[in-house]
């Protein structure tokens, strides 16, 4: 237990009032709450973890670790981490409060707020942001593994912030990621399939993500894992047979007859050349042929002159 000493921690969690739930995380739900002696409104997330003979496990430590790690570089497109706060002890497992800066809307409403769509500007900005954010995530060796609107939050003056680290991973380079976790419709093909992963899985949350800012509506949109591979074969076309790893997974290249593609530009007629063409490297199918972070910042997309249309 000593491991937590370096751990910034309020010793009593009471200091924060619970307002309403707004939501529930992969580990855990989230309170909109305030605390008690400043009235600084935060999000409070209830987690609660299974203790072992040691006491809490390196796993969670590591996971704190990260998000202090994070933390120390206050980025911009990053939701910051308040405080770390013990609850009480249930059984054999104990509840830990993770205090973040309240952000009061995420992606998801945001899009439902303008019925009519955004602007090519506000579209390229917040897209950037997203970008600058994972590419930060990317550059400290984290994977987040569950990007999607709501998990992008969108700040009162309508910047972005990366949320949600619950199942953010530091992995090193060797190390392939194979649980499945990416919520399904924004899930890369090498996850449907099962097959082992590492960042280019949120190069291509991001892309499907972009479209759903000119679209105002999830790109791919199936209902199981085998609906959702069809559903990305329709619009992006199946790959070659050469692309297809047909070892060890059960889904064969062909079991997929896809007689009438959907091209992007008719899925999302109001893209601009440059946004297509970047989406269409993030939604390259083989995972080895997909953008970097760093590599889309650096597209024409990012880089021409605003658009105001």
């Amino acid at each position: 237990m000593s491991q937590m000493s370096s751990i910034p921690q309020d010793r009593n969690h009471s200091t924060y009032e619970a307002i309403n739930k707004i939501g529930r995380g992969a580990y855990g739900t989230v309170y909109r709450a305030k605390n008690k002696h400043t009235g600084q409104e935060v999000a409070l997330k209830k987690v609660c973890i299974p203790l072992t003979e040691d006491g809490i496990p390196m796993n969670t430590l590591r996971e704190i670790a990260l998000l202090k790690q994070l933390n120390a570089y206050d980025h911009p497109n990053i939701v910051k981490l308040l405080d770390i706060c013990h609850g009480q002890q249930m059984g054999s497992d104990l509840m830990m409060f993770l205090v973040f800066e309240h952000v009061a809307q995420d992606l998801a409403m945001y899009i439902e707020k303008h019925p009519k769509g955004f602007q090519t500007t506000e579209i390229r900005n917040l897209s950037r942001e997203i970008v600058k954010g994972v590419d930060f995530l990317h550059s400290n060796r984290i994977v987040h593994r569950d990007l999607k609107p709501q998990n992008l939050l969108v700040t009162s003056s309508g910047h972005i912030k990366l949320a949600d680290f619950g199942l953010a991973k530091t992995y090193d380079y060797e190390m392939k990621l194979t649980s499945v976790v990416v919520t399904l419709w924004y899930r890369a093909p090498e996850v449907l399939l099962g097959l082992p992963y590492a960042t280019p899985v949120d190069i291509w949350s991001i892309g499907c993500i972009m479209v759903e800012l000119y679209t105002r509506k999830p790109l791919f949109c199936g209902k199981s894992e085998n609906e959702q591979l069809g559903e990305v074969l329709r619009i992006l076309g199946k790959p070659p047979k050469n692309e297809w790893p047909e070892k060890n997974i059960p889904i064969k290249w062909s079991s997929f007859h896809i007689t009438e593609k959907v091209e992007l530009k008719t899925v999302a007629p109001n893209m601009c050349e440059t946004a297509l063409g970047l989406v269409t490297k993030m939604l390259a199918f083989d995972p080895d042929k997909r953008v970097t972070a760093l590599e889309a910042l650096n597209h024409d997309y990012f880089l021409e002159e605003p658009i105001n249309t």
